[in-house]
């Protein structure tokens, strides 16, 4: 099963990103691998195999000291993965949790994310495969109660990507002929094919939506430098959770901070920076507040006409 797979392949990496810079030995891997799954002895040869798919599913490389023979995480993978960092971590802990369940029940809650479960394991096994897709899609214009408003899609499933407690597959679609974006709880059935293909070279999911915003593909627009004030509270949220990865600080007084980010605004931008109510401000660029500031009076005018009503 591709599931336990994936297992070993975090476990392993795990253990080694616990050690720290000084690395691991292959022999204290080895031990700990026995010790977690009941075996033996661990292979070498499955070691070298298990470390190599690490580096080609989620772009972390496991390095070796060769003058001590310790193994450890190139800092420079781990800089540059910061999305990879939370797949490692919530796949550890789901890990963790199923073999401790009966100990931690009660404890440990996290939260449900509706496509984690079914297709999440048959999508990355056609990305281990280089295999082709074809998946039964329901967008959310259709009805659920509806299934022949279901569209079928052969899909190249190139990457992975979670936003917002949902997980996305990011592939070529053949039917549009270019990339697209498909929600995994939008699926609704879905066949790996015997077709192989290879992924694009040069492509990198991290490049491919830096200047967007959640999960939105950029179709040729240009990013615009958004800046917004946050009072005390909001920007010390803001420093430890940034609203984007291009977010910078720019200016700081005694109740409030100001940041930047460089984004292509869209949907999830604007329901986002609503969210945040009154604790932030958009300063510029005009357009941005413009739309923020018609989107609170609509609001507004909703919550007062059922107020009148009320009344």
């Amino acid at each position: 099963m591709v599931s336990e797979l994936i297992d070993k392949y975090l476990f392993l990496l795990q253990k080694i990103s616990d050690a720290g810079p000084s690395g691991i030995t292959y022999e204290r891997i080895s031990r700990a691998w026995c010790n977690r799954y009941g075996t033996e002895d661990y292979p070498k040869r499955s070691f070298v195999n298990h470390r190599l798919a690490v580096e080609e599913i989620f772009g972390i490389s496991i390095g070796c000291n060769r003058s001590t023979n310790r193994y450890y995480i190139e800092e420079d993978a781990l800089d540059t993965q910061r999305s990879i960092e939370w797949l490692v971590s919530t796949f550890t802990v789901n890990s963790l949790l199923s073999l401790g369940k009966e100990r931690l029940s009660g404890r440990v809650a996290l939260e449900q994310i509706p496509s984690g479960q079914k297709y999440l394991s048959s999508v990355m096994e056609a990305m281990l495969d280089g295999c082709v897709i074809e998946i039964q899609y329901r967008k959310y214009r259709t009805s659920a109660d509806d299934p022949s408003l279901t569209e079928t899609r052969v899909v190249r499933p190139y990457a992975l990507k979670e936003h917002a407690r949902r997980w996305y597959v990011v592939g070529y679609s053949e039917e549009a002929e270019g990339l697209r974006v498909f929600a995994l709880d939008r699926i609704m059935g879905l066949e790996k094919l015997e077709r192989k293909f290879s992924v694009p070279e040069g492509f990198n999911l991290d490049e491919l939506f830096e200047a967007s915003y959640g999960i939105y593909l950029p179709e040729g627009e240009t990013p615009v430098t958004v800046v917004f004030r946050a009072g005390v509270r909001e920007a010390a949220y803001l420093t430890d959770l940034p609203l984007h990865p291009s977010q910078i600080s720019v200016e700081k007084g005694p109740d409030y901070e100001v940041f930047a980010v460089r984004v292509i605004p869209n949907v999830n931008f604007y329901m986002d920076l609503m969210a945040r109510g009154s604790r932030i401000e958009v300063l510029e660029p005009g357009f941005v507040r413009e739309k923020l500031l018609a989107e609170h009076r609509a609001a507004l005018k909703l919550y007062s006409k059922q107020d009148n009503e009320k009344n």
